[in-house]
C-alpha cells in the first residue's frame, strides 16, 4: 500500500473548513507530520469547548471534607448533555502568612445542581457559554472525597523571607465529570480569605 501526502503546510494564512478533504502533510523527507501544529489546548479551543472559572476575590477556604463550603467549585448539572474533562488547576494563597499550615488538593462528589454564583468563561474569547456551574461558597450537594494532593501551604516565621507563589497542575484529562458530578479545591485546615483558585475544563459531548 502506498500513502502518500503534500510536503509542507497545506494552508498558511487561512484556516480549513470543516469537510475539507485535505492530504496528508510530509516533511521534506517524506516524514509524516503527525506531531501538534499548535499548543496542545488550541484545536479545543478553537471549537470553543474550553472553560474556565476563577475566584474573583479572595476568598475564606473550608477545612477538610465540610459541606458548608467555601473556595471553588464547579458542577455539572444533572441535566447536562456533556461531561467536564478536568485540564488544569491552580491557587494562590494572596498573604505572606497564611492562617494555618494546609495541604491543597482537589475533591469531588456527586449530587444536585451547583447553584451558579460565579460565571465560567470560554477560553475563546467572546466564545459561548458552556454548561457547567460555578460557585465559591454553597452547601454541597453532597458529601465529597479528596481525589489529589496539590501542594503544601506553609506558615513564614518570618515575612520577609518571601510571598507564595502561584501554583498550577496540569490535569491532563484524567479527570472526568460526568452530569451530577462537581470538584472542589480541598483545604486540610481553614484559612481565612486568603485563597485565589482556577479550573479549566473541557466539555465533552457524552
Amino acid at each position: 500500500m502506498l500513502t502518500q501526502g503534500q510536503v509542507g503546510p497545506i494552508a498558511s494564512t487561512v484556516s480549513l473548513g470543516t469537510g475539507t478533504q485535505a492530504p496528508q502533510r510530509q516533511g521534506n523527507m517524506g516524514d509524516s507530520i503527525v506531531s501538534e501544529l499548535h499548543g496542545k489546548y488550541y484545536e479545543a479551543v478553537y471549537r470553543r469547548s474550553v472553560f474556565v472559572i476563577a475566584n474573583q476575590a479572595a476568598v475564606a477556604l473550608t477545612a477538610g471534607l465540610a459541606t458548608a463550603y467555601t473556595g471553588l467549585v464547579v458542577g455539572n448539572p444533572t441535566t447536562s448533555s456533556v461531561n467536564l474533562v478536568m485540564l488544569k488547576a491552580s491557587w494562590a494563597f494572596t498573604v505572606t502568612l497564611p492562617t494555618a499550615f494546609t495541604v491543597v488538593g482537589l475533591m469531588t462528589g456527586t449530587g444536585a445542581t451547583i447553584t451558579a454564583s460565579l460565571t465560567p468563561r470560554n477560553r475563546f474569547v467572546g466564545g459561548p457559554p458552556g454548561q457547567a456551574l460555578a460557585n465559591a461558597g454553597q452547601t454541597l450537594p453532597g458529601t465529597p472525597v479528596l481525589e489529589s494532593l496539590l501542594n503544601s501551604q506553609g506558615v513564614l516565621a518570618i515575612a520577609s523571607q518571601g510571598c507564595n507563589p502561584v501554583q498550577e497542575r496540569d490535569l491532563e484529562g484524567s479527570m472526568i465529570l460526568p452530569p451530577g458530578g462537581f470538584c472542589a479545591f480541598y483545604s486540610m485546615a481553614a484559612n481565612t480569605a486568603c485563597f485565589l483558585g482556577s479550573l479549566m475544563w473541557e466539555e465533552v459531548p457524552i
